[in-house]
């Protein structure tokens, strides 16, 4: 299976640290999460993802990992829906993570607007919806790196 990422698209280490500050992640909470999604990453796995991008033993956390993290979050927070985790997807885009991340808190609409004027970011619902379309629909649109990043900025204020 062959993942593909857009090049501007926010780095999925990034999306991992913040995910563990939002909610206060322990490094086996983190594991625990990996392996609900499929994952079996190990401690030292899960501290060069979570490391600087600078830092010495930083490792680039790969699309399949990261995909399945975010599944394991969706399974931690909305249960399973069946005896094995899913299997991920084939293209990972922000869409994609917000998706991911809208199904494993529950968020109708109302709610990630709430959350991105806790960033000062103004959206409106029908902005929003085409974030969710299927990528061929003619309505759809792409989640820009700066939609996420605002997204999981008012998440932190949010559930901070």
């Amino acid at each position: 299976m062959t993942l593909s990422r857009e090049e501007n698209a926010i780095n999925n280490n990034d999306v991992l640290r913040r995910v563990r500050y939002i909610f206060d992640f322990n490094d086996q909470t983190m594991a625990d999460i990996f392996a609900l999604g499929g994952c079996k990453a190990s401690q030292s796995q899960i501290v060069a993802w979570l490391a600087r991008d600078d830092d010495e033993g930083f490792k680039h956390c790969e699309n399949d990992a990261f995909i399945r993290f975010l599944n394991g979050l969706i399974i931690k927070y909305r249960g399973p829906k069946g005896d094995e985790p899913p299997e991920p997807e084939s293209v990972l885009n922000n869409n994609v993570v917000l998706r991911k991340l809208k199904i494993a808190l529950d968020l109708q609409a109302d709610d990630l607007l709430q959350i991105l004027s806790l960033s000062d970011f103004m959206m409106s619902k029908h902005e929003l919806s085409a974030l969710f379309r299927r990528p061929g629909h003619k309505n759809y649109r792409e989640c820009l790196d700066q939609v996420l990043r605002n997204v999981l900025d008012g998440m932190a204020k949010h559930y901070k």
